[in-house]
């Protein structure tokens, strides 16, 4: 059943490409801004918040610029939706953007979105880059 919505937002970044890689890629970089605590065995992640824990899928990642995860629950329901973490780097200017793709119910896009900027928020806040 696949009646998500997929949806992405750019935010522009100071941070070098491969010290964000190093925080949208490993589980201790993860655990500074995504989550509370992040485990992972292989391509499985286990994201952990206050008393609730979510696994997902690393489905891929390319070295230097992205991650892209299937949360199991979604993969249970048969969702083909994914969260992705993509670090783009403006050739002319040098400007370093995350981008995010992910889907959420039709009623609840504008919260993701919100969600992801806390998120994001806190990882500027991380590399110093507020």
């Amino acid at each position: 059943m696949d009646d998500k919505i997929k949806f992405e937002i750019e935010f522009p970044i100071h941070a070098s490409p491969q010290l964000l890689y190093q925080y949208i890629s490993t589980p201790s970089g993860l655990s500074e801004w995504f989550s509370d605590n992040v485990n992972s065995r292989g391509e499985l992640f286990t994201f952990i918040w206050d008393d609730s824990e979510e696994q997902a899928k690393l489905l891929s990642k390319k070295s230097g610029e992205r991650v892209k995860f299937r949360w199991l629950a979604d993969e249970e329901d048969g969702a083909s939706c994914y969260f992705e973490i993509r670090i783009q780097v403006d050739e002319i200017t040098k400007d370093v953007s995350l981008m995010v793709t992910d889907f959420a119910e039709d009623d609840e896009v504008e919260e993701a979105k919100m969600l992801w900027e806390n998120q994001i928020s806190d990882l500027k806040q991380v590399l110093g880059s507020a």
